[in-house]
Parts: structure tokens; sequence; C-alpha cells
């Protein structure tokens, strides 16, 4: 199995939102962008297969030497060599490969976020880096793309923790900042036992609101010279925020279940998104 075949086949077993946008995509970018991907699909399930820290964080700190590896021609693994000519081609820098893994560390740490501000180190790192390296990648003409870029990674992480939620709970894991809980009235014990109310709802609508907020401020910021160019990440944001209207529409079962589209519904939405930019 090539390296290329490797990512292609992680990025289509996660089915995730991300794998339609990439449809459409011309065949070099549509594997630079798959690489990028896999590699991000890898260091997350370090974290989340392993139950044990000491190996999680052994394992993560491999996957430094391998991206310093990428930058000195001798990677080992199959997505770091799928890597090895992207990051040659788009100039992605290896400081942002350090952050990714870096915010996968931050779900090591038996913490909590305090209030939003912390929260969003954590977004900043797993996921706006990424939305900045693929910003690159789809190609860009005008530095505030990479503004809408952090943005819109910020946003597709915070959609990513409202449909979530239940899950995290079962992991112990709650990312919903402890200051907003305090708020609402809501105590991480009813997180953790997965207690819905009155209160939990006002608090994800609120979640919710803000995810939209940074929807919109990231496409504010992206300069019309850029749009057709930038046109995957714009699929990405039009299937998550479908999410959020599915959630929202179920009445916010988010403790309970994890809210999702078909994969018909997520390809519909990724054509009509292609087809309007």
């Amino acid at each position: 199995m090539t390296p290329d075949q490797y990512c292609k086949d992680k990025a289509a077993q996660s089915g995730s939102s991300f794998y339609y946008s990439f449809m459409f995509l011309p065949p070099d970018k549509r594997r630079a962008i798959t690489a990028l991907y896999a590699f991000c699909r890898e260091v997350d399930d370090v974290v989340d297969e392993n139950l044990n820290a000491n190996v999680a964080r052994a394992s993560l700190a491999w996957w430094h030497t391998e991206v310093i590896a990428i930058y000195n021609g001798s990677p080992q693994h199959p997505v770091t060599r799928a890597l090895a000519p992207v990051v040659r081609q788009y100039h992605l820098p290896q400081e942002h490969f350090h952050e990714i893994i870096k915010g996968m560390e931050m779900d090591l740490l038996p913490h909590q976020y305090a209030d939003f501000p912390s929260l969003k180190q954590y977004c900043y790192r797993v996921a706006s880096i990424v939305g900045i390296l693929a910003a690159k990648i789809f190609g860009y003409t005008n530095p505030d793309t990479l503004k809408y870029a952090q943005d819109l990674g910020l946003a597709f992480q915070l959609t990513n923790i409202i449909r979530d939620v239940g899950e995290d709970a079962q992991r112990g894991r709650i990312y919903l900042p402890m200051e907003e809980l305090k708020l609402f009235g809501i105590t991480s014990n009813e997180i953790l036992h997965r207690l819905d109310s009155e209160n939990f709802q006002k608090l994800i609508q609120f979640q919710i609101d803000r995810a939209q907020h940074y929807y919109y401020q990231a496409f504010a910021q992206l300069p019309a010279a850029d749009r057709k160019a930038q046109r995957t990440g714009l699929i990405m944001a039009a299937i998550y925020q479908a999410t959020l209207k599915k959630i929202t529409a179920s009445g916010c079962p988010v403790l309970t279940k994890r809210v999702s589209l078909t994969p018909l519904r997520k390809l519909w939405i990724a054509w009509k998104t292609w087809m309007q930019n």
C-alpha cells in the first residue's frame, strides 16, 4: 500500500464531514489535504485509543520526531511520507504540526477549561492551525484568508464540542468552560452523568449561538478573490452548520446521542455548495 492510499483509507474510514468536501478538489490538492487530515486523525487516535496516558504521551513524543523527520527527509510512517512532498510544495511550517500535537497533548491533562479563552487556546491548536494549513493548500492571494481559516477552524471545533458533549462525558472530559456552566447553574457532575435539564438546554443554545458567530465572522473575513479557491472550507462549513441546525431542531439531545447527517445529505450539501461558490 502506498502512503497516499494509506491516507485515503484513513480519511474514508473516519466517515467525517471533511471527507465529503475533499471529493471536488483536483487530484494534487485532494492528495495533499487528505494527507493533512490523515495526520490529524493519527495523532487524535493516539489520545482516544490509549487508556494509559503515559503510553499516549510517549506515542505523541514519537510523532514530534516524525514531524522533524518530514523536514529532514527521513519520515518513516505512511502519513509523514505522504506529507513530505506536501510541506515542500505548499510551504507548510513545521511548527504548525508540532502545535497540533501539543493540542492533543492537552487532552492528556486531567483538567477542565476554566473559561472560554482557555478553551480557545485548545481549539487554536487542534483546529485553527489545521484550518490555516488547509487554506495554504487550497490556495490564497490575500493574507486575510488566513484569518478566515483561523476563525473557521474555531467554529468547527466548537461545533464538534457541542455535538460530542455526551460522548466526551463518557470519557470523563468536559470541554464546555466551567465559568459558563456556573453561569447557567450547571455542575460538572450533571454533565458527566449526562443529566439533561432546562438550564443545560440554555447552556447548549449559548454554545450554538457562539459557534454560529464564528462562522459568520469567518465568512466576513474571506476575500472575494479567494472565495473560489476556498470552496472546500465553505463546503465543510455548510455541512457543519446543517449539523448545528439539526441539533437545534432535535431539541439539543447532545448528552444522550450524537446527532449527525446521513452520508447522502452530506454529499448533497457538498455538491450544492460547490456549485454555488
